[in-house]
C-alpha cells in the first residue's frame, strides 16, 4: 500500500519476525543509500519529514514496533524489549534484502540500533543516533529538569507502571484528545516539544502515535526499561551523535559521554528537545548525510 501527501510517498508492507509476529514495515521507496531506520516507542513514520521527501536521497526501511500502527502483538505479550527488536530489525533487513547497511536509532530505537552493532557487527556499517543513548535510557530522563540521577530511573519506571495499569481507562481518553490547530499548537509551546516543528509534521505523527492504547504503549515502555547500558567497546564502525540541548527524555550529557567513547565518533548538538528531527529536519538530515558519506558504498 502506497499513501501520498503532496510531495511524500510512502510504503508500507508486512514482514514475519523470527517467532511468527507479523509486523508492518514501511519504506520511501526513494533511491540512495540505504539505512535502517529504529523508530522512537511507539513512534511512526510522520516523525521523519525529511526521510518522507521523494528528494532525500536516502533509501529508508524500518517498521512499527509490536502491537504499534498495524504491527501485530506477539502471541506472548512479554516478547517485546530491545531484544525482540532486534530480531525485528534483521526480518526487516533480511526480507528486503539488505546486507549491511547505516542503522539510525532515535530514542529507544538507539538502543536497538547499538544493540544490533554488538550482537550482529556484519550487519551495520555505521550508526546515526539521534536523541538517544545506548541503554540505560530510563536514567538519562529528567536531566534538564535537574531531577538527581539516581532518582530518574525510579520516578519514569515507576510511572510508566502506573500508567500501564491505568492504560485501559485511559485510552479512550487518549484517542479523543485534540490533534489539531489548537491541540498541536499546545504540545509544539510546552517545553516537550518547540513551536519550530511544523503544525502539520506533529499533528499528524501524534494522531497516529495516540491509535496506540495507552496500556499497551507503557507496557512496551516498562519493558525497554530494563535494557541496560551497551558496551561501546567493540563499536568500530563510523557513529554519529545528535542530542537537542533541551531534551527531557535523553540527557545531551550522556549522549556527549557516549559519543567520548567511541573512536572518531561525531556529536551535533541543536537547540532542540527530544523531537530534534522535526524541529530541525534539514540540519538532521546532512548530517545524516554526511555519516553515509564517511561510511562509503554498503551492501
Amino acid at each position: 500500500m502506497t499513501t501520498t501527501t503532496g510531495a511524500r510517498a510512502l510504503r508500507f508492507y508486512d514482514v514475519t519476525s523470527a517467532d511468527g509476529t507479523v509486523l508492518r514495515a514501511w519504506t520511501n521507496d526513494v533511491d540512495g543509500p540505504t539505512v535502517l531506520l529504529c523508530n522512537g516507542l511507539g513512534t511512526n513514520a510522520y516523525a521523519w519529514p525529511a526521510l518522507l521527501d521523494p528528494e532525500c536521497g536516502v533509501h529508508v526501511v524500518s517498521w512499527n514496533h509490536r502491537g504499534v500502527g498495524g504491527s501485530a502483538r506477539p502471541t506472548d505479550h512479554d516478547r517485546v524489549g530491545i531484544e525482540a527488536y532486534v530480531e525485528d530489525a534483521l526480518a526487516v533487513l533480511d526480507d528486503a534484502g539488505i546486507d549491511r547497511p547505516v542503522v539510525a536509532g532515535w530514542s529507544i530505537g538507539v538502543n536497538i540500533a547499538f544493540e544490533l552493532a554488538v550482537l550482529h557487527p556484519d550487519r551495520v556499517a555505521g550508526l546515526f543516533a539521534v536523541a538517544g543513548v545506548p541503554g540505560g535510557t530510563f536514567a538519562s530522563m529528567l536531566g534538564p529538569l535537574h531531577v538527581p540521577r539516581p532518582l530518574r530511573r525510579p520516578i519514569t519506571v515507576g510511572a510508566s507502571k502506573v500508567l500501564r495499569g491505568t492504560g485501559r481507562v485511559l485510552s479512550p481518553v487518549a484517542r479523543r484528545l485534540p490533534t489539531g490547530r489548537l491541540g498541536t499548537s499546545v504540545l509544539r509551546h510546552s517545553g516537550f516539544m518547540f513551536p519550530r516543528a511544523d503544525r502539520e509534521v506533529v499533528k499528524e505523527a501524534v494522531r497516529e502515535f495516540l491509535s496506540t492504547d495507552v496500556d499497551w504503549y507503557f507496557h512496551l515502555a516498562v519493558e525497554a526499561s530494563q535494557h541496560a547500558r551497551v558496551s561501546l567497546r567493540s563499536i568500530a564502525v563510523p557513529t554519529t551523535f545528535v542530542a537537542g540541548k533541551y531534551d527531557v527524555l535523553a540527557s545531551r550529557h550522556d549522549i556527549r559521554t557516549a559519543s567520548e567513547r567511541i573512536p572518531g565518533a561525531e556529536l551535533r548538538e541543536l537547540p532542540g528537545s527530544h523531537f530534534v528531527q522535526m524541529e530541525f529536519p534539514a540540519e538532521v538530515h546532512d548530517e545524516l548525510h554526511a555519516l553515509l558519506a564517511r561510511v562509503g558504498p554498503t551492501g
